[in-house]
């Protein structure tokens, strides 16, 4: 009894911390990323110009996404990698405040991307560690969940800061949720961090087994079908926050920063629920109907965006990507790590699905920047929206395939 006791007690000090780098991460990832827009819009800038400067960062994470996800699979310093990403997000924001000089926001962005490719695939890698195959779906669910919260409390505070005091205002609270999301996984101890486990080398018999290469995503065939339906998805998807705020400031609908943050505050309430909701699936009937549903949400999201650029329009627009985002920050991860069991390649699979999927998203700014100065931003949401029936055909036409593989039913792992 009392040994059970003390393992309960031991499993409390690791996940707290845990799932608390998860909270603060959120805001000091993003930043003043969400607010990006709008403070360039202020300094003269066209929204052609503002998607093309966030299509350069997000090149540049989607470069690094698959690099960044070999090097956690090799490295027993996973601690130290959210570290280091941490500090050079905070300066590169800062670098914002100094200069609106295309080039050097344009850095900012890059380094930005850079640092951030690093923070999912460590944070993965160190959950699958502590928790090991068996309990990822459910730890992953409530990182999310704590990652959706603190984006809830982020962006409240820096809608307000912003308001009240300016953007130096937000950057600031950017950079404490920094420096508390690195005394959050200083305080898990490395110890509590299995190395194989990690990487998906979940049995003590294979830590002398040498883990496949990269040809492994290439030679599954539900990872590269997830990760094409991901790339169309977000080609869409991507633009869809930063215009939706960016048509709202042209139209002159209230303050321009409060809607920002209403638009993320919104979107991120509704990803806490659905990151439970999306884990209970998933623990019931597998990943596929719960990435259906996800691709499912954004033509809708895109009609209502293109008719209701408004007060009225921001909050269903919202909550569907909240659906559409929150499912899928649950089931992309779960089900690499799913499909990549045993194969020591884990973290080289997000990087690499994080990284076609990163090519659809680091586009779509650009794309869709120019289109909403050519033809509008309601016609541009309508096209945004339709991108994801590419998906939505992709996930139907290989059903009987990845129906199999997105089973959660037959998972072998050693329970934490």
């Amino acid at each position: 009894m009392s040994q059970s006791i003390s393992q309960n007690v031991a499993k409390h000090r690791v996940v707290w911390p845990l799932q608390a780098l998860n909270f603060f991460m959120a805001d000091m990832q993003a930043g003043i990323g969400p607010f990006l827009g709008i403070f360039l819009l202020a300094h003269g800038w066209k929204s052609g110009l503002i998607g093309s400067v966030m299509t350069i960062g997000g090149v540049a994470g989607m470069l690094m996404t698959a690099p960044a996800g070999a090097l956690i699979d090799a490295t027993k310093r996973k601690r130290m990698y959210v570290v280091v990403a941490a500090l050079f997000t905070t300066l590169a924001s800062g670098i914002i405040l100094l200069s609106q000089n295309f080039w050097l926001v344009s850095i900012s962005q890059v380094a930005t991307a850079i640092a951030g490719s690093a923070i999912g695939p460590a944070v993965v890698g160190i959950t699958l560690g502590i928790v090991r195959q068996a309990g990822f779906n459910r730890q992953n669910g409530y990182n999310q969940a704590y990652n959706h919260a603190g984006n809830v409390v982020g962006a409240g505070l820096s809608g307000y800061l912003g308001m009240t005091f300016g953007m130096p205002a937000v950057f600031l609270l950017a950079a404490l949720f920094g420096v508390l999301a690195i005394i959050s996984v200083l305080l898990i101890p490395a110890k509590e961090i299995d190395d194989n486990a990690a990487r998906g080398l979940a049995d003590k018999g294979d830590e002398k087994k040498e883990a496949n290469g990269f040809q492994v995503l290439l030679k599954n065939k539900s990872l590269l079908i997830l990760a094409a339906a991901l790339a169309c998805f977000h080609l869409g998807n991507g633009a869809m926050l930063p215009l939706y705020g960016l048509a709202a400031a042209t139209k002159n609908v209230g303050n321009p920063t409060e809607f920002v943050a209403m638009t993320i505050i919104i979107a991120q309430l509704a990803m806490i629920v659905v990151s439970i909701v999306a884990m209970r699936m998933a623990e019931k009937s597998g990943y596929w109907l719960v990435m259906l549903i996800s691709f499912v949400a954004l033509p809708i999201r895109g009609f209502i965006a293109a008719h209701f650029i408004n007060h009225t329009g921001l909050y269903p627009v919202q909550i569907l990507d909240g659906i559409g985002a929150g499912l899928q920050s649950v089931a992309v991860p779960g089900l690499v790590a799913h499909l990549l069991n045993g194969t020591g390649r884990i973290n080289i699979g997000q990087g690499a699905v994080m990284t076609v999927q990163g090519l659809g998203a680091s586009l779509s700014p650009a794309i869709g920047g120019w289109m909403a100065q050519q033809i509008g931003y309601s016609s541009t949401f309508l096209i945004l929206g339709c991108f994801a029936f590419v998906s939505i055909g992709l996930w139907m036409l290989f059903a009987t395939t990845l129906k199999s593989a997105c089973s959660t039913k037959d998972t072998t792992a050693i329970p934490a």
